[in-house]
């Protein structure tokens, strides 16, 4: 799995899904936690790697070297104990096409022990950041003196948050029902339909998840349906929607809404969007298309409020999905702000005069984020701001929301109202 991230360009959720589907909850953990550890300290690893190997492996032999990686973490960062983590290294090699490097596993991971590496300190503060170069310095751009501190936010835990669904059960009741498990949380004052699960728990087995009465969702996306601020009889639009968890948040807020349509492009993640609609017992709209080219998905009829959850950078969720950050490339940041702004433009003609636009990203770049709005706004003489707090102006729009505060994932709102003439 590690080899398919950083070889062949396949993200993490695509990859475990796979493999987890053959295992055990106990062992899917375990899977997790490897594969994604490898992800966070990739740069130390492959550092060590680089020392501990004569020559890079090339072709189908390619696959070993991340197979080390993983062992490299194992004894590094893991609780795995250093004979099992050597011994189940080797041992993996012939399923992966290496019968014949299993004595190069085993004298890279003893050379590894007895040269001491993981306590002899790097000295490159990129290295040790476990951020690509590009990242880096974008984030040290962006936040001068306070990059450091989001730098080590982004490589920080991410705790897992329930939206309670409150068109099912209350969040009281929803207490109770952990209570009486043994499920220990924590509540935030600035979310209300959420409780933050304090370990890891397995969701599938937690009260009510059959009945629908909770959504995986991070506090950060739980604000996007506060600020959208629908009301009865209105038509919605969620654009970008999949998985779903704000166009459920919409629905539980504001259940008597004339329309509610969940877009996105992607077929595969629309189907998870109608599951969790079943699963949460919401009716809404759901359909496939492109949000830069509406006349091939379109109605005609203008939407009173539309969520834009922008396709982005992602950079906001690392801690989550680690992967992220060798997935993305520089360059594709010019690409992701050229391609919201289209989507902009497209989505603004379907607001009907003095409707709202909620833009979002899950991202931490100003070009994404503040910068893109600035500039929508100087374009788009009917656009004015409409705050989602006290500091914004039209010179710094929108909330930018940082990894870890308040326990949430990294995230950006701003809000958008159409002129009425």
């Amino acid at each position: 799995m590690i080899y398919q991230i950083l070889e062949q360009g396949k993200s993490s959720r695509e990859c475990l899904e796979r493999v987890q589907r053959r295992h055990n909850p106990r062992d899917n953990a375990w899977l997790q936690e490897m594969s994604l550890g490898v992800m966070r300290r990739l740069p130390t690893l492959q550092t060590w790697l680089r020392t501990l190997l004569d020559r890079p492996l090339k072709g189908n032999k390619k696959v070993i070297e991340h197979l080390i990686l993983l062992g490299l973490y194992q004894l590094s960062f893991s609780r795995v104990s250093q004979h099992a983590a050597v011994g189940e290294t080797v041992a993996a090699a012939p399923y992966l096409g290496g019968a014949g490097l299993k004595g190069l596993v085993n004298a890279v991971l003893r050379n590894f022990q007895r040269d001491g590496l993981a306590e002899q300190p790097i000295n490159d503060p990129i290295i040790n950041s476990g951020l690509p170069k590009w990242l880096y310095k974008a984030v040290d751009e962006a936040y001068g003196f306070d990059a450091n501190a989001v730098r080590e936010a982004t490589n920080g835990m991410a705790p897992i948050w329930l939206r309670v669904n409150t068109q099912q059960t209350s969040v009281d009741n929803y207490k109770q029902a952990l209570d009486s498990v043994n499920v220990s949380y924590a509540l935030s004052e600035a979310h209300p339909e959420a409780i933050i699960l304090e370990k890891r728990e397995d969701i599938t087995a937690l009260p009510g998840f059959e009945n629908g009465e909770f959504a995986v969702q991070d506090g950060a996306a739980q604000l996007a349906a506060h600020y959208l601020q629908a009301k009865p009889n209105e038509r919605i639009l969620d654009c970008c929607a999949a998985p779903g968890g704000k166009t459920g948040h919409i629905a539980e807020l504001t259940p008597k809404l004339s329309y509610l349509l969940a877009l996105d492009m992607d077929a595969g993640r629309l189907k998870r969007v109608e599951e969790n609609m079943a699963r949460l017992k919401h009716t809404v709209d759901i359909k496939q298309g492109d949000a830069a080219n509406p006349s091939t998905w379109w109605d005609g009829k203008l939407f009173d409020r539309i969520l834009l959850d922008a396709p982005c950078s992602a950079t906001g969720v690392i801690r989550r999905h680690p992967d992220i950050r060798w997935l993305r490339k520089a360059s594709d940041i010019t690409n992701l702000v050229t391609l919201q702004r289209q989507i902009l433009d497209a989505l603004w003609a379907l607001l009907a005069p003095g409707g709202t636009l909620l833009y979002a990203t899950c991202s931490i770049l100003p070009q994404e984020n503040k910068l893109q709005i600035q500039q929508f706004l100087k374009d788009t003489p009917e656009a004015s701001l409409l705050p989602l707090i006290k500091t914004e102006t039209v010179d710094n729009p929108g909330r930018q929301i940082l990894p870890s505060e308040q326990q949430m994932d990294g995230f950006y709102y701003a809000r958008l109202v159409k002129s009425k003439s």
